[in-house]
């Protein structure tokens, strides 16, 4: 990519109207479309730059906090990349060898992580009702810092995946959408089927669907949500998803059979998840330390898992979407039927089809993410990376 058509895009960029600057990124429908839109555009100049052999380090110091309070690859890994991209430092906060484990509050370890941070990114997804309430205490925490001048600057508070949300992980998706199907633009009308499919495990988060409904319903798509009865997500996001969509002129309707989510559908995304109340019974008891509870909770959760088999994404249900040819897409680690586990998410066959379309569509990540710190941290976005560009520092010689 030329960097001429780099600087358009930061010109553009410039024009646009957008509220970032020492704002948090905690939930997609919490920011404008333009907000939306202009994280997108930073990605992509990020990634032209690195195309195009031009550092983007705005540091040559600092720090990037990261907490993971829950097992990642993609995105421990997309974090370390994004900070490194800007020239900060990655520090992991181990939480078991830090004073949390003696009581330390939350404001205490947010002001102490953060005398020489630019960017804390949090996963916190396995409490229903905790996770962002978590993200937001940091954040409140950092002003009251800030405010007192005890902090020089307030780091920007990432979700690197909450309860409720996991926005790096949709906004990488629909850069992908965008570069498949030729822009944003043309993503108005298209039939995405979001729908759960079997995983012969229990648990999983409802912040990956949730996240595609949330951001999907900002661009005029056709949403299909498809899971068996008693699956549900948080209804307080699907009713927000339904009224974005309609506000967007797009649709949104929710179905139980996976066969009728796929008819027609330009987009699949069949991806586990938890039913809501169960995640709802799983809290107090993981609060408890009550093993015994939790794994009277999976076997009663597996042994019902185990009715919807038949929800896979296979050979059959793809050749009912558009042309047969619907572009398939998944967070990862898919379960793959005969690979992963016995009986899963998807066939063999189907995943291996699009296997480097899924590893496509996760490498937005590191440069989604990098523009997310960016947006926090710089008043005026566009002349940061104009100067980036004029500089031109080689980021390999």
């Amino acid at each position: 990519m030329s960097i001429e058509k780099t600087k358009a895009l930061v010109s553009a960029l410039g024009k646009r109207k957008i509220d970032m600057y020492r704002k948090d990124f905690l939930l997609t429908w919490e920011k404008s479309l333009a907000e939306i839109e202009a994280t997108f555009d930073v990605a992509r100049i990020f990634k032209m730059m690195r195309d195009a052999n031009v550092s983007s380090r705005i540091w040559d110091s600092g720090i990037a906090v990261s907490n993971f309070r829950d097992n990642s690859t993609r995105t421990r890994f997309s974090y370390s990349s994004a900070a490194d991209l800007l020239g900060l430092y990655v520090q992991d906060l181990d939480e078991g060898k830090s004073q949390i484990a003696h009581g330390e509050t939350v404001r205490e370890t947010a002001t102490m992580i953060s005398f020489l941070a630019e960017a804390i990114g949090i996963r916190d997804d396995m409490y229903l009702g905790e996770g962002d309430r978590y993200q937001r205490e940091v954040g409140k925490s950092l002003d009251e810092a800030v405010a007192a001048g005890v902090l020089p600057d307030r780091p920007t508070v990432v979700n690197l995946q909450s309860d409720i949300d996991h926005p790096t992980q949709s906004m990488a998706d629909f850069l992908h959408l965008a570069e498949h199907f030729g822009g944003l633009d043309k993503l108005k009308g298209k039939k995405i089927a979001m729908t759960w499919a079997y995983s012969p495990s229990y648990g999983k988060p409802l912040s990956v669907p949730q996240g595609i409904i949330g951001l999907a319903s900002r661009f005029g798509m056709d949403i299909t949500l498809a899971h068996p009865e008693g699956y549900d997500l948080i209804p307080e996001v699907v009713e927000l998803s339904a009224k974005q969509a309609k506000a967007s002129g797009g649709a949104f309707r929710k179905v139980h059979s996976m066969e009728d989510a796929f008819k027609g559908a330009d987009i699949v995304y069949p991806k586990s998840w938890a039913p809501y109340d169960v995640m709802q019974k799983r809290v107090p008891l993981l609060h408890a330390g009550d093993n015994a509870g939790l794994k009277d909770l999976e076997k009663a959760c597996l042994a019902n898992n185990a009715k919807f088999k038949t929800w896979e994404c296979d050979e059959a249900k793809m050749k009912l979407t558009k042309g047969g040819k619907a572009l398939y897409m998944h967070c990862l680690p898919a379960d793959i039927t005969g690979v992963s586990c016995a009986a899963g998410e998807v066939a063999a066959s189907v995943f291996d089809r699009y296997r480097d379309d899924t590893y496509r569509e996760a490498g937005w990540k590191p440069y989604i993410i990098a523009a997310m710190i960016l947006l926090g941290k710089r008043e005026n976005p566009a002349a940061t990376l104009s100067a980036l560009l004029k500089r031109g520092t080689p980021r390999q010689l």
